[in-house]
């Protein structure tokens, strides 16, 4: 079959702006004729398929088996870690739900959809001394979740996942025995965990109420039509793919939010119930477990936002239940625009509590609160405002039990606004964030002498490079606090510093010890940034100098060690399952477009590769929107040339074990803020011919052979440079946007409207140039995709058009999936499409893919 090539206005003059495409041709398919792609078995089978074993071993690798040690208990002398099998199966995936305003409910178990297909098979704990390990006792038939330590670091709860329902269990760790603690199931449709409290002998959860109702049954007959009607002002909503229509939808919801506060006894499982059922979809205990901060989701409901977007109230209930006082009310935020003014509204309103949180100590609530400012008298107001410094003191406040009105006490007062605020772990210490434009002051006072701020770091906040890492701090219920040195006269920063040139000098991790009082420091650990990275993920011990380091290289996956001063302990044995392409090799340089604009590219090749051999090349893509050169630039700041290569279920370096190069560019679309779309076309176009020059040049590539994809705006971007460049002779587009007029209201980094930039709109619209497509394109999408703008349909309208065009096209819709590939069954899919799309449009079909049912595979599920 003949592809056909379409040459457009803009493809041509791109040839005439860039001469090393003139001069060799265009990248377009060539025209030979040769079998029909569409009888291949792999495109046209109706049943999930596997790739070849060489990529379906990389694909579904058990990465998820290495450990990267973290959530220590309270000594830091375990790690707790959940076990993965690797991806779930459809039959777990497709289990029925309810669709509910983004919010996806696992009814048969009551649970969060989100906690069905997200889980794990296991829960071990490790040594922070040696990596021995003790596996929690899981019941069967269960699947687990959300394992946390208690307080004092003796047990571990977790959630326990059945078909039918949720419940919780509390293990010993020392045995890893476990026993359930809840008689009733666990309602995790909007509080999807729980919490220890009362010094670890209860756990607040939201139970299914003992009296519930039946669930709501739909109509037998419809009671109207679906209505919206709009509001005044301008409703600038995103394109939610999931919204809730009916009266029955909003029933729907409010029995499955409608749950039972309660205190489950850790110990035996006696159940203390606090209030009445309501729709809880946040709690908040206290330390001592005598209050709760209760979030309850109100009426009424919408149906143009999602569930997210709805009213809530922010509560603090005793154990009675009894509503002590109101936080915080959040109204139902249909998304219309304030084009009003209620600053002098608010200013009269109480002033607002922020940063409230439990003390860790047990003594109440802690925020930050400005005082109020002084009500003006007629003679004081004028028509002109007079400058003046802002006297109005911010303060630490506590607020107590009975937590009535006006019983707050201050702690600390100081004449600047104070960013954040957080008690050293004896509460006798307050350490201090001020920020003022890019101007950061961080200080310590103690309480016994407020007067005295000592300083312990001052930086610039846009110098990239003096930032001086972050306060070691210490979790548990209540605020986290500051970690201090035994004695109290020290803290400790940690961090990363970064080099201005990173492809030459990898980052550096680091543990610093500062003196409260003085500010002096010293740095207690520094990791090796020479051929390898070392980061410090744990301090269990800064005082004795007692650390947990990862340790990572191009060539050594990271492995965890307990470092004490020269002495270190391998404390997990992780593997490296593809060594193969681990070592393949990788070239980075530096592309310059003929404008000027420089970007990075990296090509990865099959192992073994022969300088000067030219391969057919995949890229895959993600355009991103720039002001000018120095704002690209700091996106390469963080750049580690001494990490691992990861490479997860959708990577696709794996093609190089097919004979393809992996090439990965940057893709700057560059101009003034608010308006880099107005070049996105031209940004497009001339980037990939850099890249592809560049390539030529070094005789890497047969440039007429090369696809290119990418997934959501890399899938748009894909389509895009199909219709606009004549490079490119196969495609692969995954939950793309290819229609911007159903985006009418800003996409991406892009603010304006349809109407006020139609132009850029249209031309960004793969949809609206589709008559100029080149070269054959795959499309996938999953039908459950909830991200905003990727609705589902785009792929189909593509596809509709593209087939009454006589393009070559290909569409592949996975049921229940979201805005990427999640199950076993979808990726294996995937990737047997991809290779043979790719084979047959690349490879003149001499490719290694052969059909291969799923249910031909060993092991399937």
């Amino acid at each position: 079959m003949t592809i056909p090539f379409v040459r457009s206005a803009a493809a041509a003059a791109l040839l005439a702006f860039a001469p090393g495409l003139a001069a060799q041709g265009p990248s377009a398919p060539d025209t030979t004729t040769g079998p029909d792609w569409r009888d291949d078995p792999v495109l046209t089978a109706q049943q999930f398929m596997t790739p070849p074993d060489e990529i379906a071993e990389a694909a579904l690798a058990p990465r998820w088996l290495n450990v990267t040690l973290s959530s220590p208990n309270a000594d830091r002398t375990w790690f707790l870690d959940e076990v993965g099998d690797g991806p779930v199966g459809m039959d777990t995936f497709s289990k029925p739900q309810h669709e509910l305003g983004g919010l996806f409910i696992d009814f048969q178990a009551n649970r969060d959809r989100r906690l069905t297909i997200r889980n794990n098979a296991g829960i071990d704990l490790i040594s922070a001394t040696d990596g021995r390990t003790v596996s929690i006792d899981v019941p069967d038939g269960a699947r687990v979740s959300n394992a946390e330590w208690s307080p004092d670091g003796s047990r571990v709860a977790f959630f326990a996942h059945f078909d039918d329902a949720t419940h919780i269990y509390v293990a010993d760790a020392a045995s890893g025995d476990s026993e359930r603690i809840t008689s009733r199931p666990v309602l995790a449709t909007m509080v999807t965990s729980f919490e220890w409290t009362a010094g670890g002998s209860a756990i607040a959860t939201v139970l299914v109420p003992s009296d519930r109702d039946p669930m709501p049954s739909p109509p037998a007959v419809p009671m109207g039509p679906q209505v919206k009607v709009t509001e005044e002002g301008q409703n600038a909503l995103r394109t939610y793919a999931s919204l809730m229509a009916t009266p029955h939808d909003e029933d729907l919801l409010e029995w499955h939010a409608t749950g039972q506060l309660a205190l489950v006894s850790a110990d035996g499982g006696d159940v203390t119930e606090v209030g009445e059922p309501a729709m809880i979809r946040g709690l908040d205990p206290s330390p001592t477990g005598e209050h709760v901060i209760v979030t309850r989701m109100v009426r009424p409901f919408s149906y143009v936002v999602p569930v997210s977007q709805f009213g809530r109230v922010e509560e603090l209930w005793d154990l009675d239940g009894n509503v002590l006082v109101t936080l915080d009310e959040t109204e139902l935020n249909t998304g219309v625009r304030d084009t009003g003014d209620d600053d002098e509204e608010a200013e009269e309103g109480p002033a607002e509590r922020r940063q409230l949180a439990w003390r860790a100590d047990g003594a109440g609530l802690t925020f930050l609160q400005q005082e109020p400012a002084p009500a003006e008298t007629p003679d004081e107001a004028s028509d002109e405002e007079e400058e003046r410094p802002n006297r109005r003191m911010d303060r630490v406040m506590q607020w107590e039990a009975p937590f009535a009105e006006g019983t707050e006490t201050v702690v600390y007062e100081t004449s600047t606004r104070m960013q954040s605020h957080q008690f050293g772990s004896d509460m006798t210490t307050l350490f201090i964030t001020e920020r003022q434009g890019q101007n950061v002051h961080q200080y310590a006072v103690f309480l016994d002498d407020p007067e005295t701020k000592h300083t312990l770091k001052r930086w610039a906040n846009d110098d990239f490079y003096a930032r001086p890492g972050s306060l070691l701090t210490e979790g548990g219920l209540g605020a986290s606090t500051v970690r201090t040195s035994a004695d109290g006269t020290a803290v400790f920063y940690t961090g990363v510093e970064y080099d201005e040139d990173p492809l030459t000098n990898g980052p550096r991790s680091f543990v610093d010890r500062v003196s409260i009082r003085t500010g002096d420091d010293e740095r207690i650990f520094e990791g090796s940034n020479d051929g390898e990275y070392e980061r410090v993920t744990e301090v269990i011990d800064p005082d004795a100098g007692i650390f947990i380091v990862d340790r990572e290289s191009p060539t050594e996956i990271e492995q965890s060690y307990r470092v004490e001063g020269s002495t270190r302990t391998q404390l997990t044995e992780n593997v490296d399952y593809t060594p193969d392409l681990t070592a393949a090799p990788v070239e980075r340089f530096v592309v310059t477009r003929p404008d000027g604009f420089r970007f990075r590219v990296s090509v990865t090749l099959p192992p073994g590769y022969q300088q000067g051999t030219r391969l057919p090349a995949m890229f895959w893509f993600y355009p991103r929107e720039y002001d000018d050169q120095e704002s690209y630039d700091e996106g390469a700041r963080t750049y580690n040339k001494n990490a691992f290569p990861g490479f997860g279920s959708r990577s696709m370096e794996y093609l190089v074990r097919l004979g393809y190069a992996v090439v990965e560019p940057d893709a700057p679309i560059v101009g003034p803020q608010g308006r880099m779309n107005d070049n996105y076309e031209h940004d497009l176009r001339n980037n990939l011919a850099a890249v592809i020059d560049e390539l030529d040049a070094r005789e890497i590539i047969d440039r007429r052979r090369l696809g290119l994809g990418g997934h959501s705006y890399g899938a748009f971007s894909t389509v895009n440079a199909m219709v606009h460049t004549p490079f490119f002779k196969a495609g692969i587009a995954g939950d793309g946007n290819y229609n911007r007029t159903l985006t009418p209201m800003a996409f991406q980094s892009e603010r304006r409207w349809l109407w006020e930039a139609k132009d850029v709109y249209l031309s960004m619209s793969p949809f609206m140039h589709a008559n100029n497509l080149t070269g054959a394109l795959l499309m996938y999408h999953g039908l459950q995709d909830q991200n905003v703008g990727t609705h589902p349909s785009h792929s189909p309208r593509l596809f509709h058009a593209l087939n009454g065009l006589n393009k070559d096209a290909a569409m592949y819709n996975y049921p229940f999936e979201d805005h990427g590939p999640a199950t076993r069954e979808t990726i294996l899919d995937l990737w047997a499409r991809w290779t043979a799309w790719l084979d047959l449009h690349l490879k003149d079909g001499e490719g290694t893919s052969r059909p291969v049912t799923f249910d031909d595979v060993d092991g399937a599920n």
